[in-house]
């Protein structure tokens, strides 16, 4: 009995720890995302999560691998780039224009139905940049819609999994 109360504050402690970094529950969507057709270089698309005073909460995916051009990205970059944190949600090389992509976003449940918004960015070298080719409210219902774009966005799509 001594050596079993001996563990007690361990057990305890580790038990203490595993509830204190609980993981978020999380939403995954399916997102196709179709561009326009232009000329030039490929699209570096952010795809973020800003809350009801548009400032950023959390970036789902990143299309386009070469960091050296992430601070082109102007309003992101001065979420991301301040603080550098790792993103697990980056997928590789850019698409053109005409291109289209599709990819799975893991949404944390608790910001659906909660004022929080959806925003995609997107820059393309010596085009231009759009701050928010495409942003809206992240609802349930917005979740299964198709979205038009303002810049080299021309739609997304949106399909709950």
């Amino acid at each position: 009995m001594k050596k079993l109360i001996k563990f007690i504050p361990a057990i305890l402690l580790v038990g203490s720890l595993l509830t204190a970094f609980t993981t978020v529950d999380k939403q995954p969507v399916k997102c196709l995302i179709q561009l326009t057709n232009y000329s030039g270089e490929g699209a570096y698309i952010v795809v973020s999560i800003v809350n009801d005073k548009a400032n950023y909460e959390e970036t789902l995916y990143v299309i386009g691998k070469d960091s050296e051009w992430y601070s082109e990205i102007t309003e992101w970059w001065k979420f991301y780039g301040k603080s550098r944190p790792n993103i697990d949600a980056i997928s590789g090389e850019t698409i053109s224009g005409g291109e289209r992509t599709l990819s799975v976003l893991q949404i944390p449940k608790d910001k659906i139905d909660n004022g929080y918004s959806i925003r995609f960015e997107t820059s393309v070298e010596d085009k231009g940049y759009f701050a928010d080719d495409i942003q809206f409210e992240l609802t349930s219902e917005n979740l299964k819609a198709k979205v038009e774009g303002k810049g080299f966005i021309r739609y997304v799509r949106m399909l709950p999994q």
